[in-house]
């Protein structure tokens, strides 16, 4: 199956091209033969098998301190944790679980346990609200979710909300922490630890019969009405987890530490690469500066990832919280393009920057800013705007090109003229969940059209110039303009509006509302941000509110590149401290 061509997507059977080879001869040769031999379905599940051999009493798991595991402990917690959601609830293949959980041991054991019983992992945002939940676990079919206990009052909120209507609720297992057990309200709701004791060692695990079969499906930003689920396969996670081994240059038993959550595109597949390599997962609950430092410094860390504003929070860290580097800590950013003021703050603190850019329908990370030796004697504000390029794609993933998007011609490698940039290869999604057209129209030309506009140097180095979608990145998190907009106009006062990105230096965007009120109302900026932090998921509501008349084409289609011009000129919202309203 080639994942860059258009298919019709669902969970229980996932379309496959084939076609004759193009020298059919080859096949015809005497000697020649595909045999289980030869052919084994490739999957990140074998990271996990061949660390409990090779790294069988080396860390894989510590968490605050005093919970730890080694892999052989996580290959056999993972091992029953599997057998468990078989007996227990009568997973079968193709069956999507869901899971609601931050960074914790349990959130990475459920990346191998869920795969290892046939399944499908569906990692759920922790800043959703109980709206968004529902429509996502009705959009995937999810029969089983597990929670984290500081989220069990969103979960029933969403089982409460699907309840009124005629989907299938699934059922709950309850994630309570495994180093300060909560106090909750008994509850005929089974617990994680007790899910896992119902199961066997013995398991036998249900291997993918197709490398390209399902292995996780991931929500991006979309209306709660129209979600897409991105899925991801065995094939492409075990290619992609390979390549960000390879452009983080992780060494075997490296220690790596979770601040980009395991929620989003898996964690950027670093969930299933840091099996690979046998290395040490430190999980983090909250992420914070004060416990960056200090978990880098009491495992000695060696590699990490983060938003931009993962970065800044560290760049802008009290002295107090500050711990020196035990030695070289590699930081893989991405999410959005890093400002190169930020890049250049990481480094003097010691830290290096390895700049990757992607989507979730490239499993995350895609392209590498790849470090040529001759720029190290360049000044380090010329190698942080060099570091901020997004670079050219990394080795698991066949090609990525800038192209007029019309004649799919690849643009000038001039650094000036402007195309789309556009991907092909095995590390594409298979294709959107049961959306057939999203899908065609995203492989329409035989790439994935990504939606993001830049330029090629003459290098062949790529750098983003702006996004064609009015997606706004804030903190990493895509947010809707049409799905805040859509909450704007239900305010009873709001007779138009209109949402751009107002550049930030902390979360890189911020949502920026401009309104027009109807006539004889009366509203202010901050009634307006309440009403749709009540609405939205907070980080999706607007930080700053104008109200004005919305600048229109000659066809009434407000002008939004306008917008975004009044935006930028108010200057990042961080830095003043309060909105303009």
């Amino acid at each position: 199956m080639s994942p860059s061509s258009p298919v019709d997507i669902s969970i229980n059977q996932i379309a496959t091209n084939t076609s004759s080879s193009k020298n059919p001869q080859i096949w015809s040769m005497e000697g020649t033969i595909r045999c289980a031999a030869n052919y084994v379905p490739l999957s990140p599940i074998s990271f996990l098998e061949r660390s409990a051999v090779v790294y069988g009493d080396r860390l894989s798991v510590v968490y605050a301190h005093r919970l730890s595991f080694t892999w052989r402990q996580t290959h056999q917690r993972c091992l029953k944790l599997a057998s468990a959601l078989v007996s227990r609830f009568s997973i079968s293949p193709a069956d999507v679980v869901a899971v609601l959980a931050p960074n914790i041991p349990e959130m990475y054991e459920l990346h191998f346990a869920v795969p290892m019983a046939g399944a499908i992992i569906c990692t759920l945002n922790i800043r959703h609200d109980s709206k968004m939940v529902s429509t996502l676990l009705r959009h995937s079919n999810a029969k089983l979710i597990f929670i984290d206990h500081q989220f069990i009052d969103v979960a029933k909120g969403a089982i409460e909300i699907m309840s009124k209507s005629s989907a299938t609720l699934p059922q709950l297992v309850l994630i309570l922490d495994s180093n300060n057990p909560p106090a909750v309200p008994k509850s005929e709701i089974i617990q994680y630890e007790t899910l896992l004791e119902m199961g066997n060692l013995d398991f036998e695990i249900r291997r993918p019969i197709d490398e390209c079969d399902p292995i996780a499906l991931n929500y991006t930003s979309g209306t709660t009405s129209s979600p897409k689920g991105v899925v991801y396969s065995h094939r492409g996670a075990y290619l992609n987890s390979l390549a960000a081994v390879l452009l983080n240059e992780m060494p075997s038993m490296s220690v790596y530490l979770w601040t980009v959550p395991m929620f989003h595109c898996n964690g950027w597949c670093l969930t299933w690469a840091v099996a690979a390599q046998g290395g040490t997962n430190v999980c983090l609950r909250l992420v914070t500066a004060k416990g960056i430092f200090e978990n880098i410094s009491r495992h000695q860390v060696t590699h990490m990832s983060g938003a931009p504003t993962v970065l800044n929070m560290i760049i802008n860290a009290p002295a107090t919280e500050r711990l020196p580097l035990p030695g070289k800590v590699t930081v893989m950013t991405g999410g959005a393009p890093p400002p190169s003021q930020v890049v250049y703050g990481m480094e003097q603190l010691g830290f290096y920057v390895c700049h990757s850019y992607g989507l979730t329908e490239t499993y995350g990370p895609g392209t590498v800013c790849t470090w040529k030796p001759e720029w190290n004697s360049l000044p380090l504000e010329t190698r942080a705007k060099l570091k901020s390029r997004q670079g050219v794609n990394h080795l698991g993933l066949e090609e990525v090109d800038v192209k007029d998007p019309v004649t799919m011609k690849s643009v000038a490698w001039d650094a000036k003229t402007i195309g789309e940039v556009m991907f092909r290869g095995n590390t594409v999604m298979n294709g959107y969940l049961n959306d057939t057209k999203a899908t065609q129209e995203a492989f329409k030309g035989g790439w994935f059209r990504s939606g993001d506009l830049g330029v090629r140097h003459s290098d062949g180095y790529i750098e983003l110039k702006d996004r064609s979608k009015d997606i706004i990145i804030s903190g990493g998190e895509n947010i809707s303009t049409i799905e805040v907009e859509s909450v704007l106009f239900q305010h009873p006062a709001v007779l138009e509006a209109a949402v751009v990105g107002r550049p930030d230096d902390h979360w890189g965007e911020t949502p920026c509302a401009f309104v027009k009120l109807k006539e004889g109302h009366e509203l202010t900026g901050d009634e307006l941000i309440a009403y749709c932090r009540k609405n939205l998921p907070h980080y999706m509501a607007p930080r700053t509110v104008v109200f004005q008349e919305l600048p229109k084409t000659s066809t009434g289609k407000t002008q939004k590149f306008v917008l975004r011009e009044q935006a930028k000129a108010m200057g990042s919202l961080s830095s003043m401290g309060k909105s303009k309203l």
